[in-house]
């Protein structure tokens, strides 16, 4: 019998998306990884007013009928919709070259808020309390490799914080 190599840690964040992406497909027809990737594909000054919310693929009467692309429907900010409107083109452009084939055809815009919790910008920086402090220091004094040492600092000053960050 072969045993099955390890693979060492794995993100959670690939769990999660094959959890998820069977759901996401059945329920909006697109996969998490268009989601994730949205400010690639639209470019920052678009992806922080709009996201997409699913792709309609055309019905099929038979299965012998040529395939149709699907059009995708993105939820936009009321007051940029003007500007997301005039980069249709572009942005079809974008999500084929995306996907790697035409997969979409048209954009559907829907005009409603966009709400983005974006933690990296609102989480304050983590500071330790002067005993978790000079406890890891303590710890990180035998590390010589500067780079290896920011990193592992960074990530003790996360798990020695306090409850006082949000």
């Amino acid at each position: 019998m072969k045993k099955q190599a390890t693979r060492g840690a794995v993100p959670v964040a690939d769990y999660v998306s094959r959890l998820l992406d069977p759901v996401i497909e059945r329920r909006a027809g697109m996969t998490m990884d268009l989601m994730a990737s949205w400010a690639e594909i639209a470019g920052e000054q678009h992806a922080v007013h709009s996201r997409p919310e699913k792709l309609n693929w055309p019905r099929k009467a038979d299965e012998d009928d040529p395939f149709e692309p699907a059009t995708l429907v993105i939820a936009c900010e009321g007051a940029h919709a003007l500007f997301l409107q005039h980069e249709c083109a572009t942005l079809i452009n974008n999500i084929n070259s995306y996907f790697g084939f035409s997969a979409v055809a048209r954009i559907k815009l829907v005009q409603k808020p966009i709400t983005r919790s974006d933690s990296r910008k609102n989480r304050r920086k983590a500071v330790p309390t002067p005993d978790a402090k000079e406890r890891l220091e303590t710890m990180l004094a035998a590390v010589d490799d500067p780079k290896l040492r920011e990193a592992l600092e960074k990530m003790g000053r996360g798990v020695f914080t306090s409850g006082s960050e949000e």
